[in-house]
């Protein structure tokens, strides 16, 4: 079987993929979430013209007609307005926040004024309207303020509770199974055989799922039995996982067990085998409405094609666009020998030269059992098949990390 291209390999899986539901939320759970609809305010901010300062509000005319004192009338904190007209000669003290009394357009801010008993006196004279949020100075119902694909943050909760709004529209976080399959692995904190290894894959891809806005569901390690297999596999199923992740068991060893297993179970195979590295034994399927994505079992290999690969798949669920801004691009500071026939992701440290563009330094050693390089790394260089030798001080493509 041909190895297939990366870029045909991830337009087969995403082809098809519709976004999850929308669901509410409370306003104080959303916050990583991504927004379904388009979000209107219920009000006008701020509803009424508002002090920006503490001071007076007070009419500017009196000022033009040379007035030289004011009297002040009465107050107005934040929360509870002054009730009275204001007429010629007279003001108010204000706080930030408060309702411009009737009668008055501009504020005397606090440090401009010199008051003695109820009589005010301008050291300073302020513009017409100085100090004053107008009505709807933020925006004004039914104002269209945040749509989606959006990823709700901080920020935009801050303005969703200013609109008013207590739940959110979002999409429903797609569910990830995340299977674990070998003999030879055992959970981290467990002490393993003379023959077994701990299992990390699972901890990586979980935390990958989450950051992208999946919900991580682990069904931990399956031997490599087929009736086993085929129960964990029923399991997602069951929980009505909208993908399934296998880890380790897709490629053609006697033990690996996974793709005949799914077959079994009924799944449809789109491709197997990638022409990349790390990752070449990646595969994907689908067995009724969950998609299945095998990744390899070499840890740097899964959390590669789980960047390259599942990464997008939620994005798609989730209703994002595909993202079209293409690689970064980066200084090489060392030599990179000619590619061959696979698609090629070095991993390199990331840094600054002199000038402030970013530069790659490639790791001497590229093995994908090496977590250690893969976590020290800040970018992967994407070599592309065929790609010829280059020298330091070439632009190259890279993925930041």
């Amino acid at each position: 079987m041909s190895l297939m291209p990366v870029d045909e390999a991830l337009n087969k899986l995403l082809a098809g993929v519709e976004p999850t539901d929308c669901e509410e939320v409370l306003l104080a759970a959303a916050n990583g979430r991504f927004l379904a609809a388009p979000l209107a305010s219920t009000r006008t901010q701020p509803p009424f013209a508002a002090s920006a300062m503490d001071g007076y509000a007070i009419r500017h005319g009196d000022l033009e007609t040379g007035e030289s004192s004011l009297t002040v009338i009465g107050e107005a904190p934040a929360g509870h307005g002054f009730t009275g007209t204001v007429g010629e000669g007279q003001a108010v003290r204000i706080f930030t926040g408060a309702p411009l009394p009737e009668g008055t357009d501009t504020i005397l801010i606090q440090e401009n004024a010199e008051r003695e008993g109820d009589k005010i006196g301008v050291l300073e004279k302020p513009s017409c309207g100085a100090f004053v949020r107008p009505a709807g100075l933020d925006f004004t119902k039914d104002d269209v303020l945040l749509e989606p694909p959006l990823r709700l943050s901080y920020r935009h909760l801050a303005l969703a509770a200013a609109m008013n709004h207590a739940l959110l529209p979002v999409r429903r976080r797609p569910k990830v199974a995340i299977l674990a399959t070998g003999d030879e692995l055992v959970p981290p904190g467990t002490e393993p055989g003379p023959d077994q290894i701990i299992a990390s894959n699972h901890a990586g891809i979980a935390a990958l799922v989450e950051d992208c806005g999946g919900e991580a569901l682990d069904l931990g390690i399956s031997r490599d039995d087929p009736v086993e297999l085929a129960s964990h596999v029923r399991r997602a199923l069951v929980g009505q996982a909208d993908i399934l992740v296998t880890l380790g068991g897709a490629s053609v060893g006697d033990h690996d067990l996974v793709q005949e297993v799914l077959g079994r179970e009924g799944m449809d195979l789109a491709f197997w085998r990638i022409a990349m590295r790390p990752g070449k034994p990646l595969m994907a399927g689908r067995l009724g409405r969950t998609k299945v994505l095998g990744l390899p079992g070499n840890p740097v290999s899964s959390l590669v094609c789980g960047l390259l690969f599942l990464k997008p798949l939620i994005a798609a669920m989730l209703g994002q666009p595909r993202d079209g801004t293409g690689p970064s691009i980066a200084t090489l500071a060392a030599p990179l020998p000619q590619n061959d026939r696979r698609q090629d992701y070095v991993r390199a440290t990331l840094s600054l030269d002199v000038d402030g563009r970013p530069l790659v330094t490639p790791f001497s050693r590229q093995d994908s059992s090496m977590l250690n390089l893969l976590a020290k790394s800040g970018a992967l260089i994407i070599r592309p098949p065929h790609a010829p030798a280059l020298d330091a001080g070439a632009e190259v493509p890279v993925l930041v990390l």
